[in-house]
């Protein structure tokens, strides 16, 4: 490999270019040219080829004057944009290095293949070229057709503005109706429903009944100006219809009518704006009613933010072609970087494409998350291993918290899968062809973790691990259990047998649903397939034929990147877009809001949300439907009130049909840096799914301290008819959670109290030493837990006797099933398990106090 053209060139010429390049980047001249915006900064950027790894093509519209693409040295290279949707190009400007282009062409193109010249010169000169260009397309490509110097062309950034949408053209590349939601005044049966007509599929249809007039309604969002509508009919097409726009779903104004429509496909240009369209049938063809394959909605201007797009450079993407030397190369690096990597900015996901892959052992790190990109789980097969273990950590897998495995089907090399984790390492959707080890090699401690909706063909082993909770999964039983292992809706689990053995089984789960997942459909391009809600659940999902949801086209997403403002991911919302999180770090300088039902707001690789000067990070509205899933909020160093907020104060509105659930989500306070927040997680809104959280004020790593992450209490429900399965909340100051609600529900509950009192008098509440670590408000009269356990470990002050971990007004509606409280290593105890009921936790032998039933 040649050295960096840097490395040989006169370093003053360099560094005049890069200062040249960061001038033009921070003052472009012309006012007038600065009026459209930037559209290809963090957009999919590819190239011909790359000088090397340090040079990517990605690096060129980074928004970074110093960083660079450069390409091989041959003659011609090309670098292109991807603009996500079709945009009217007005200016294009060019940060040479000091290997530039003599000749060269600017090019546009609607679909990739066919191009456009709008700028072409053989005299270039290098520096910055900022030019004024008139042209349409979502690609913009800059070809190089003659270097000025040996080396290749280089380019510090390259930069493209316009107005999406096409401008005053009409952008017939992209569906705005597509995954869009649909209603209609009727349907012919439940096989023909509004959706099928918007679904991008066009062999489902909908169709109404034998009537008139009918109609068929799509949210498109947001206000669009709508350009054309494409109609696909069955043969139960309309003589008579119109298309009709209006801005709130009541008022419409018709931009189409006919009398004469003849069926087959209708093109036809309309001029409207509204955020709903409707197709309003009011003669039929035929005896029957009106049906359509499909309905596309084009639109234009309105400065509209793309949806869809790259992932990232930090989502790796692996395809069953590749060898399996060249993919254990690219999980081996990523795991180099992060095994031990507990509190750094590094983050990933790994994807495998459908098929078999065969000979690699997958081992997953800190902030990390493998995942099979099929429909269900048998899609993509392992013939290997995917691996946690504690070597980094003496064998210990108390910290291995942060990574993520789901979606696939793995044959163990050695016919057990070790997954050794404790907290905030989901494992979802997996098919273990064999037994599952949830214990780090040696039987060092691990300390709880979480199942959903999995199999393991073979024997759950928990070995050393001291608590887990299971739902609706099947498994082939399980070897041992050491504190706390709680299972709802599992095939295959023991009968509840607390104390000894310490398990808790439900047969069913009262409500649950898994998390929005990424997969590729048929055409290879990517859907986030959204799950039904199952009542009473038992097994997993998928065993009976595919889990019952809905796909919405990665295009319905903005696609996060670290860098983007929370002004810009809030205008995505506003526009209708759902969320994609790539991985990363992310800060947040004003509140995220999520407002719209049925938003789906979707973290991958453990994105990482910072809130800046004291802000609420995210806030859901009082809505139907909305799914968060897979994000971590990690207090900044001003107090946050509240991390996460979902539903304002005296939320009222029922959701039990489509209720909004937080999973996969988490809170950290200190550990990577010093954090405060008050409360990390405010639920408000009645129905509310929570499923999986781990809220942390963290008890070693940076910022740690009584007065310096300070943070009250994890979780506060004030909304009734609340479902949490698996809460783990640790380390909280006052209580860790307080549940307001009334008709809640807990499945399982870990906890630490906080390891930092100074003393017992600094840690009182009222004449009680210490606060509850779970307390069920006085005014409840109906809450139910079952599986649920609080340990002490006051490394400060060992002295400290906390009262009790529970505390909840006795009376016959509130109950408690397989209660435990331990004193780990005899440092403080518990004096009380539930309120004055239960023996005091204490003394070295880390021995349980158990309280089966309460009261």
């Amino acid at each position: 490999m040649s050295p960096l053209p840097s490395r040989r060139r006169r370093p003053l010429l360099a560094a005049l270019t890069a200062l040249l390049a960061a001038v033009a980047l921070v003052a472009p001249p012309g006012p007038a040219r600065a009026a459209d915006p930037l559209l290809s900064q963090g957009r999919p950027t590819t190239a011909s080829s790359t000088e090397n790894a340090g040079t990517p093509a990605s690096n060129a519209t980074d928004g970074n004057a110093g960083t660079r693409w450069s390409s091989a040295f041959a003659d011609p290279q090309w670098i292109q944009v991807d603009l996500g949707a079709t945009a009217t190009v007005s200016r294009v400007s060019l940060a040479w290095e000091g290997a530039y282009a003599r000749a060269y062409q600017v090019q546009t193109s609607t679909d990739g293949a066919t191009w456009t010249t709008v700028f072409s010169t053989t005299s270039g000169d290098g520096g910055t070229d900022d030019l004024t260009v008139s042209g349409t397309g979502r690609y913009v490509r800059v070809n190089g057709t003659a270097r000025a110097t040996a080396y290749g062309y280089s380019l510090w950034e390259f930069q493209v503005y316009g107005t999406t949408g096409g401008g005053s053209g009409c952008d017939t590349a992209t569906n705005a109706a597509q995954g869009r939601p649909a209603t209609a005044s009727s349907t012919e049966n439940a096989g023909t429903p509004a959706s099928a007509a918007v679904d991008g599929d066009p062999g489902t249809r909908w169709a109404s009944a034998a009537a008139d007039p009918q109609w068929l309604r799509i949210d498109l969002g947001s206000v669009r100006t709508v350009c054309r509508v494409v109609l696909s009919w069955e043969a139960a097409y309309a003589r008579a219809y119109q298309i009709q726009t209006s801005t709130d779903g009541a008022t419409w104004t018709t931009g189409y009518a006919t009398t004469t429509g003849d069926g087959g496909t209708d093109t036809v240009t309309v001029s409207g704006s509204g955020r709903y369209l409707r197709v309003y049938g009011t003669a039929r063809a035929t005896g029957y009613g009106y049906s359509l394959w499909e309905v596309a909605v084009n639109t234009t201007g309105g400065g509209t933010i793309p949806g869809g797009g790259s992932l990232g450079p930090n989502v790796l993407t692996f395809d069953p072609s590749m060898s399996a030397a060249t993919i254990q190369g690219q999980l081996d690096t990523v795991f180099r970087t992060q095994e031990s990597n507990q509190f750094g900015t590094q983050r990933y996901a790994l994807m495998f494409k459908p098929g078999d892959y065969s000979g690699i052992n997958a081992q997953i790190g800190f902030y990390t998350s493998i995942m099979g990109l099929g429909r269900n789980p048998g899609d993509v097969r392992i013939h290997g291993d995917v691996t946690v273990d504690a070597g980094w950590f003496n064998g210990n897998a108390t910290q291995n918290f942060w990574r993520s495995a789901s979606n696939m089907r793995v044959y163990p090399s050695a016919g057990f899968t070790r997954w050794a984790v404790s907290q905030a390492a989901p494992f979802r959707r997996m098919d273990i062809q064999g037994d599952l080890n949830l214990a780090p090699n040696g039987y060092g401690w691990a300390s709880g973790g979480y199942i959903a909706d999995s199999r393991v063909t073979g024997v759950v082993q928990p070995y050393s691990q001291q608590q887990w909770y299971t739902r609706d999964s099947n498994v082939g039983g399980y070897l041992n259990a050491v504190w706390n292992m709680t299972n709802s809706g599992v095939v295959g689990a023991p009968a509840t047998s607390f104390p000894n053995p310490p398990y808790t089984t439900l047969a069913q789960t009262p409500v649950s649903r898994d998390v929005p997942y990424l997969y590729l459909d048929g055409a290879g391009a990517y859907q986030v397939f959204v799950p039904s809600t199952r009542t009473n659940a038992s097994g997993a999902s998928w065993l009976g034929g595919a889990t019952a949801g809905t796909s919405i086209p990665l295009s319905q997403f903005y696609v996060a990147k670290p860098g983007d403002s929370a002004a810009t991911i809030n205008a995505a919302l506003a526009q209708g877009l759902n969320l994609l999180f790539t991985p990363g770090v992310y800060t947040v300088d004003q509140t995220i809001a999520v407002n719209r039902a049925g938003t789906v707001v979707l973290g991958i690789g453990y994105p990482t949300l910072v809130p800046q000067n004291g802000v609420v990070p995210m806030t859901v509205a009082d809505v139907d439907g909305v799914r968060l899933a897979g994000l971590l909020f990690d207090a900044g160093a001003v107090n946050s009130p509240v991390l996460l907020q979902v539903g304002p104060a005296g939320s009222a509105a029922r959701h039990t049909a489509d209720p909004t659930s937080i999973q996969d989500v988490f809170f950290r306070i200190g550990g990577a840096h010093a954090g405060k927040a008050t409360t990390s997680l405010v639920v408000n809104s009645d129905d509310a799914l929570i499923d999986h959280i781990w809220a942390w004020r963290g008890d070693h790593g940076t910022g740690i301290g009584w007065t310096v992450n300070t943070a009250e209490t994890g979780l506060i429900v004030n909304g009734d008819n609340v479902t949490a399965l698996g809460l783990f909340v640790e380390h909280y100051q006052k209580h860790e959670v307080i549940w307001n609600g009334e008709n809640g529900r807990t499945i399982f509950f870990q906890n630490e109290l906080p390891y930092d009192p100074p003393n017992a008098a600094a840690w009182t509440n009222g004449s009680r030493v210490g606060y509850a670590a779970f307390k069920v408000a006085d005014s409840v009269t109906s809450f139910e837990g079952w599986g649920m356990g609080s340990y002490c470990y006051f490394n400060v002050d060992p002295t400290i006797a906390a009262y009790h971990a529970f505390e909840a007004p006795t009376r016959s509606g509130v109950r408690f099933h397989d209660l435990l409280t331990v004193s780990l290593g005899g440092n403080g105890s518990i004096t009380h398990v539930i309120n004055d009921t239960g023996a005091t936790a204490q003394g070295t032998a880390t021995v349980p106090v158990n309280v089966v039933s309460y009261p």
